[in-house]
């Protein structure tokens, strides 16, 4: 018989301190895209399938855990990631809204499977979205806002890479032609240089050659880009880079697309010190909307988790225990100072038990010990 506590594969609980942990991480994702200008947006946990797939240009339905609605008798997908239902709102609930138009959100997603890295498939996700415009500018300000809300979470060690999604569709539809260009990007992601040869795509080896810090991968990328075809990508990987180098270590990759399957132009990976993988993807991308139009915009996405197991999230707040009789307006005076309070229930309420740091004592603070 299967135990009552157990849970489906990759999914858990989280219990004190880590789920106070993880709600101080959001909070103060969320708090830092607000301050920037982004207006928060829920989405639902479930949409119609075909709805939700259908915003995001180049998105795809493998990764779905799909319902019946009993309702509607239509087939639901249980959300694996929030960028497409904020395109969706941007194109339908907002299409009158002023662009740029600048949201976030955070909440749960759900995958049918995890990874060998990430064996996870419910994660908490947090980002922010521009939409109306992929210019250099915007990815700059995505980019920096995604970097203060890890630095508030409590990241640290951030790094940046930089990714091309378009850049091998772009040589092998013009300058460098090849027959087979699924097997070509393929072989690219595994970075394998004697699959490159039997493909036939010598030419395409400076590419992975070109991986490493941004500078120098710019340089290389510019030596093969004989026609100019490649020049507004790599001024703006460029531009990128000066803008945030101060703040990031910076790197470029110009044939990772794991990951990137509805990027344009650019497309970025963020990470941290101490923390498992990836901690935040994102990049340019297209929105469909009904009349087939192709709107512009460019955001981020962070996963919290990690974050959290890493044990790099913000401290919580020191426990005040409050003895019986304590006067009712005492604990607001407490919080107004930045500390939680526990209240004894009854006379035996121990303080250490109950994970008290200080208690109220002859009208003062006092430190346990």
């Amino acid at each position: 018989m299967t135990s009552p506590s157990l849970l489906p594969e990759g999914l858990r609980d989280r219990l004190p301190p880590e789920a106070e942990a993880l709600g101080r991480v959001r909070g103060a994702v969320l708090l830092t895209t607000e301050l920037n200008g982004y207006a928060r947006v829920e989405p639902p946990l479930a949409e119609f399938e075909t709805t939700l797939l259908g915003r995001l240009k180049s998105s795809r339905g493998t990764d779905l855990l799909r319902v019946i609605d009993p309702i509607s008798q239509r087939t639901l997908a249980l959300r694996p990631d929030i960028t497409a239902q904020v395109g969706r709102i941007a194109a339908t609930r907002l299409a009158h809204r002023p662009r740029p138009l600048r949201l976030c959100y955070a909440g749960q997603v759900l995958k049918v499977r995890g990874t060998q890295l990430r064996p996870e498939r419910e994660m908490c996700q947090a980002g922010a979205e521009i939409v109306g415009t992929d210019a250099v500018a915007a990815v700059i300000e995505a980019i920096r806002v995604a970097l203060d809300a890890l630095a508030a979470a409590g990241a640290t060690g951030l790094s940046v890479d930089l990714t091309l999604p378009d850049l091998v569709p772009l040589l092998a539809a013009g300058p460098m032609p090849v027959a087979d260009v699924a097997a070509l990007i393929h072989e690219l992601d595994g970075k394998d240089a004697g699959a490159l040869a039997a493909l036939g795509a010598t030419a395409y080896l400076p590419l992975i050659e070109a991986a490493g810090p941004v500078d120098a991968a710019i340089e290389r990328l510019s030596a093969i880009d004989t026609g100019g075809l490649l020049a507004s990508r790599l001024d703006g990987a460029r531009a990128i880079a000066d803008a945030i180098g101060h703040r990031a270590t910076v790197t470029l990759d110009p044939t990772e697309r794991h990951g990137f399957e509805y990027q344009s132009w650019i497309g970025f990976s963020l990470f941290a010190d101490g923390v498992r993988g990836e901690v935040g993807r994102g990049g340019s991308y297209s929105i469909l909307h009904a009349d087939d139009r192709e709107e512009p915009a460019v955001g981020f996405s962070l996963y919290l988790d990690p974050i959290v197991d890493a044990g790099v999230a913000p401290e919580g707040r020191e426990r005040v225990f409050l003895p019986l009789g304590t006067a009712v307006d005492i604990a607001p005076m407490i919080h107004a100072q930045g500390y939680a309070t526990v209240a004894a229930l009854a006379a035996a309420d121990e303080p250490h038990a109950l994970g008290c740091t200080h208690i109220w004592a002859g009208g003062a603070l006092q430190p346990i010990a």
